[in-house]
């Protein structure tokens, strides 16, 4: 059984309403909220729900609860093919994901959160899709210490799972950039497993990206005893997120070393590559891993302002 419906997330100052589409299959418990595109150019999740509605449809599968699925789930950043919304539209939470559960009363991106929670704030389960950069491998984030959504993360299945702290276990980083705010963290509050995977690459619709999360989608609803079945087991690594970020001590190109790739292990002291000043040609910064770990992000956008991440390494906690 499939409906779909098209709401009003909230208005803009012509009155022009925000709209989307939310799409459910099946009826009754458990129920899992599935979103896609909170970032505008992280398209690969609106993709990844498009080919599970041909699987879920097609393929009438037997469910024995309900999906809740929201394709776009900021049509705002999504027509920009952007991360943010510009500050003429919401100047408080450009970042649509710093501000759940909302508030049906308060900004922009307020008033949007607010009206998917009424939604995502009855599920039993999360997956809020998203995209990592092309230079970031593949990973599903989860909160550290809660089993609920550590099982969902594995069922989601893929070969790394970055654990998050949250509150007073977070590093400062993790306070500076709002991520109490986030749809995972808000969720997790009120007892309601989630997880973030972050399929590889945005902007463009990356076919490896996208099997994987069709998989992990049908993983994720068998976990929850939306359809029928077990997930496949899981056999992969757990490390530490926001840990390890490589930074670059001043603004010039960054060169990664030739044999770097984004899975590698790194081991503490090992060089990673050189941060030069591409007028007077001088070597700037070795940039070397301050840990052991796996390479999940290299810069690959050669010009770089000091403090930007050169390399981020991962703290393996689990493998």
């Amino acid at each position: 059984m499939h409906e779909s419906e098209r709401i009003t997330l909230a208005r803009l100052p012509s009155g022009v309403p925000i709209e989307t589409t939310v799409h459910t299959y099946g009826e009754g418990d458990p129920v899992v909220y599935a979103q896609a595109a909170q970032h505008g150019r992280e398209v690969n999740g609106s993709e990844v729900l498009r080919r599970l509605h041909e699987v879920l449809v097609d393929a009438d599968e037997e469910f024995e609860g309900t999906l809740v699925a929201v394709p776009v789930a900021d049509p705002l950043t999504f027509d920009r093919v952007s991360y943010t919304t510009p500050e003429g539209l919401d100047s408080v939470n450009a970042n649509m994901n710093r501000c759940w559960p909302g508030d049906p009363d308060g900004t922009l991106h307020e008033r949007m959160a607010a009206r998917l929670w009424e939604y995502a704030g009855d599920a039993d389960a999360i997956v809020d899709l998203h995209t990592g950069s092309p230079t970031m491998l593949t990973h599903t984030v989860y909160m550290e210490g809660d089993e609920d959504c550590r099982g969902l993360a594995e069922a989601f299945g893929t070969e790394l799972l970055l654990a998050e702290a949250a509150g007073d276990d977070a590093d400062t980083e993790w306070a500076e950039r709002d991520f109490g705010g986030k749809l995972r963290v808000a969720a997790t509050r009120e007892d309601i497993p989630t997880i973030t995977p972050e399929l590889a690459h945005n902007k463009q619709v990356v076919e490896a990206a996208v099997e994987t999360g069709v998989a992990g989608m049908l993983d994720a609803l068998r976990h929850v005893g939306v359809l029928a079945g077990e997930p496949a087991g899981w056999d992969g690594t757990v490390a530490r997120n926001h840990l390890g970020r490589v930074r670059a001590d001043d603004s010039g190109l960054f060169v990664p070393d030739t044999d770097l790739s984004i899975g590698d292990p790194a081991a503490e002291g090992d060089e990673l590559g050189t941060l030069y000043d591409p007028t007077t040609y001088e070597e700037l910064q070795t940039a070397v891993a301050d840990r052991d770990g796996i390479v999940y992000s290299i810069a690959r956008e050669a010009t770089v302002t000091a403090g930007e991440t050169l390399v981020g390494v991962a703290e393996i906690v689990e493998q």
